[in-house]
């Protein structure tokens, strides 16, 4: 597709995204807009509105107006790109669509979001069936929701809000966090492999609910050694980290190591150290260096379900 959607997706459901409201779902739920993974398809699977889709879908308009879901942003942010999935939707999409943002403070109900001002970030664009189509973002704003317009009606199975994530980091004050966590702002910039997963996936929220909701390389043959650098959510001073090896039973690196990076300066934050399967570590760090990013090497490859940096902004 593009580098855009190497972005995190902010509206992913297991980022914390939510399809607050719809003008209609009558045919299949909008909460499906957001789920993560391929939609899936079974032809001739009957339900008692028609065929079941892994999608959201309207019933056909007999009235002006179009339909509308609106999208609470698990991960706020800057938006760099918005895909618009209209797979297995061939005789049912929207001949059109458009999306628009707003940003609003606080928890607001569906009616204040409805009622917020809101920014047009895709104009109206023309779509086709079973099909992925990828729609660049401009603008720099900070958003908390976006509004997915189709015209008139229709089907779309996933949507995909691709961007750079922009927490309010002032509810930390005073406090420890996670600075590689990926709701405060923290990224993968570098990584050696990703032949199996993403690997921001070892950032995300939650817990890994199987391996490939990690990060896992390739087998190496090369004699060296895997490894992924993140940027933290600020300069900061990491404390306690935590390597998490759930779901990778035999897949698991037999080693890690941190380095801080502070521009060209490199602190060492744990030496290399055992790892073992299946196992949730956690490691207390000794140095006091604030630092802007981490690596995290491996060795020599295999896969992390998690890694957590907590620690305190400078």
């Amino acid at each position: 597709m593009d580098d855009i959607t190497r972005l995190p997706d902010l509206a992913l459901r297991t980022y914390g995204g939510s399809v607050v409201a719809a003008s209609d779902e009558s045919f299949a739920e909008k909460e499906s807009l957001i789920r993560p993974g391929r939609p899936g398809f079974l032809p001739e699977t009957f339900g008692n509105k028609g065929q079941v889709y892994d999608g959201w879908e309207t019933r056909r308009r007999r009235e002006p107006g179009h339909d509308w879901a609106l999208v609470r942003l698990g991960l706020p942010g800057v938006i760099r790109g918005v895909v618009i999935d209209t797979a297995w939707f061939k005789g049912n999409y929207p001949p059109r669509a458009s999306v628009e943002a707003t940003s609003v403070a606080g928890h607001p109900s569906p009616a204040e979001v409805r009622a917020a001002p809101w920014t047009e970030i895709v104009p109206l664009s023309d779509l086709k069936g079973d099909a992925e189509h990828l729609f660049p973002v401009t603008d720099d704003a900070r958003y908390t929701h976006v509004r997915l317009n189709i015209h008139p009606d229709g089907g779309v199975a996933r949507l995909r809000v691709h961007g750079e994530v922009r927490p309010d980091l002032s509810l930390h004050d005073g406090l420890g966090i996670d600075l590689a966590a990926l709701a405060n702002g923290g990224l993968v910039t570098a990584c050696s492999d990703e032949f199996y997963s993403a690997p921001n996936n070892v950032i995300a929220p939650g817990l890994a609910r199987h391996q490939a909701e990690g990060w896992e390389t390739a087998r190496r043959r090369d004699g060296g050694n895997d490894w992924i650098v993140i940027r933290l959510a600020g300069r900061g001073v990491v404390r306690l980290a935590e390597i998490d090896t759930t779901n990778l039973l035999f897949n698991a690196p037999g080693a890690v190591a941190l380095t801080g990076l502070d521009g060209d300066r490199e602190v060492e934050l744990l030496p290399r150290t055992r790892l073992q399967p299946d196992t949730p570590h956690r490691f207390r760090l000794g140095a006091d260096t604030p630092v802007t990013h981490v690596r995290v090497d491996i060795y020599p490859d295999g896969g992390l379900a998690r890694v957590r940096l907590h620690g305190h902004l400078a």
